[in-house]
């Protein structure tokens, strides 16, 4: 059941240790029948072999240890999931070797190193007009402040990708907005695209990151840097760690840029005040959202417009935008929420998700009751699958029609509001705001013909393909 999961952690580079228990090595007979078992004892161990950077099956008490250890390190050292299958009948067993030290952090290869970095210094200083393209990986390997090091150093202005969004501080002087191609702002697209180089870090170039293939920059214009190789124009450098790549290059003598940033003209930077008795739009909601985000709070979005429209959201502090942007997989959002709280009580979990997707997962929030968590929970009701209509319409793109807002009852716990204007908005927030014993929960009712600019287009675009 966790499957799914597990292949969206790998594919966005999230670090998880999936420990599965398994029937006694002494019940594996040749004609054992047991519960959960599919075709042999080891195919879940070989659908997971897939799914993860290391596995191990501890069934020898000689390596148990060791093998712990080296799937472990693989998880730190690559930022992906990790498997670990214990029987049953050798839990209480004593392995005979302790723990082995963690190896030496990984280096690069000097030479390699040195090339790729004066061929990187020699492209910006050719150019006048280049961007720093902000990925995931530097959420995930901790880049942040190397990241703004080099931005600052030589005054490249900052863009992200949709996964990357929130790698640094979005109030940042340098920042410029999320680059999402055609399906972005315009005005953020065009300041891209006229950039003569990309430096790219920590990015990786998916259909989602680059508005389904709609980029207009060619490989002769980008510095690509990741955790796996350094590519720049159409040279690949391997044995490169992102990490030693990016240190070195701020210890270079950078050139000074002078960019001026384009204008933010989105209205959802507006102030925000609300019109009463006006029912509530995609454009309105979101732009109230964004009045309210502050150093605490943590935006987790999940498919659809809850992402879409969600890519423009001002983020107060660096990593505190959690999404499935890469791999697109629905019902992320309120178990995002859990494990946000978990490993930060003093976060507060802001979460997008459509009506869809919240009858996916939705009823997780009776674990967030059970653990005295307070998520604010928004949920876009507009009727079914919206993204899924722009592709292709059908019935089979509607769901039943939930009392969200009724949550609470069946619970014993939470506040559920139904918001249909602006006023019922401005209250339900307010209301949610000051509610930190348990979660709030806001059934935004939306006419399912409203959607965000972004999403209109991403529909256009996979239209096309279909």
């Amino acid at each position: 059941s966790i499957v799914n999961a597990v292949a969206c952690a790998y594919a966005e580079e999230s670090p998880v240790v999936v420990i599965s228990g398994a029937p006694g090595l002494r019940e594996r007979g040749p004609h054992q029948y047991l519960h959960h078992v599919v075709r042999s004892f080891e195919t879940q161990r070989e659908v997971f072999r897939h799914l993860t950077v290391a596995s191990a099956a501890l069934e020898d008490p000689l390596t148990a240890f060791r093998e712990i250890d080296r799937v472990l390190f693989a998880c730190i050292r690559y930022k992906r999931p990790v498997y670990i299958e214990l029987p049953r009948d050798v839990i209480e067993a004593t392995p005979l070797y302790k723990h082995c030290p963690f190896p030496e952090k990984p280096r690069s290869d000097p030479q390699a190193l040195e090339e790729a970095v004066a061929e990187a210094l020699a492209m910006l200083r050719q150019s006048s007009r280049p961007i720093l393209l902000a990925g995931v990986e530097v959420h995930r390997f901790g880049l942040q402040d190397l990241v703004v090091q080099l931005a600052e150093k030589a005054q490249i202005p900052i863009t992200s990708t949709l996964l990357g969004k929130s790698a640094i501080k979005e109030s940042h002087p340098l920042y410029v907005g999320v680059y999402e191609a055609a399906l972005g702002r315009p005005e953020v697209t065009k300041f891209v695209e006229d950039s003569d180089c990309v430096l790219a870090l920590g990015t990786y170039l998916t259909d989602m990151e680059m508005g389904i293939y709609t980029q207009k920059f060619d490989e002769s214009r980008i510095i690509l840097a990741t955790s796996e190789s350094v590519r720049i124009r159409f040279h690949h450098y391997q044995g490169i760690l992102l990490e030693d790549f990016l240190r070195a290059l701020c210890e270079q003598d950078l050139p000074q840029y002078d960019r001026s940033l384009p204008e933010a003209r989105d209205p959802i930077y507006a102030p925000w005040e609300a019109k009463p008795d006006t029912p509530i739009t995609i454009r309105r909601l979101f732009q109230k959202i964004n009045s309210i985000l502050d150093d605490n709070m943590v935006v987790i979005a999940d498919i659809g417009d809850s992402l879409f429209a969600a890519s423009d959201l001002t983020i107060h502090q660096k990593t505190e935008f959690i999404s499935p942007a890469y791999y697109t997989s629905m019902g992320f959002a309120v178990p995002a929420a859990i494990g946000v709280q978990c490993a930060n009580r003093k976060l507060r979990p802001l979460v997008l998700v459509g009506d869809g997707a919240f009858q996916m997962t939705g009823m997780e929030l009776s674990t967030a009751v059970r653990l005295g968590f307070d998520p604010i929970v928004v949920v876009i009701n507009n009727g079914g699958y919206q993204t899924e209509r722009f592709i292709m319409e059908g019935k089979f793109n509607d769901i039943l029609d939930w009392n969200y807002h009724r949550l609470p009852d069946l619970l014993g716990s939470g506040w559920g509001f139904e918001v249909k204007t602006e006023t019922d908005l401005e209250k339900a927030l307010r209301a949610a705001l000051s509610n930190r014993d348990t979660f709030s929960l806001l059934n935004v009712r939306i006419p399912p013909d409203d959607v965000s600019p972004a999403l209109r287009r991403l529909g256009r675009r996979l239209q096309r393909r279909v």
